[in-house]
């Protein structure tokens, strides 16, 4: 999700660069989304992790 997340950035950047306003903001929009989802995913992970402790 983070490999998607910084492809939209790179698609965005790009197209920021070529004028493309539209799909700049469109790329960096869902950019943003997939990192948000991703971030919440991995905390989710960390404290399940946490709260499951150490495996015996």
């Amino acid at each position: 999700m983070l490999y998607w997340a910084l492809i939209f950035l790179i698609v965005a950047l790009v197209a920021g660069l070529l004028g493309f306003g539209g799909i700049a903001s469109a790329s960096a929009g869902i950019a943003q989304i997939l990192f948000f989802v991703f971030l919440v995913l991995f905390l989710v992970a960390v404290v399940l992790r946490i709260m499951r402790g150490r495996a015996p």
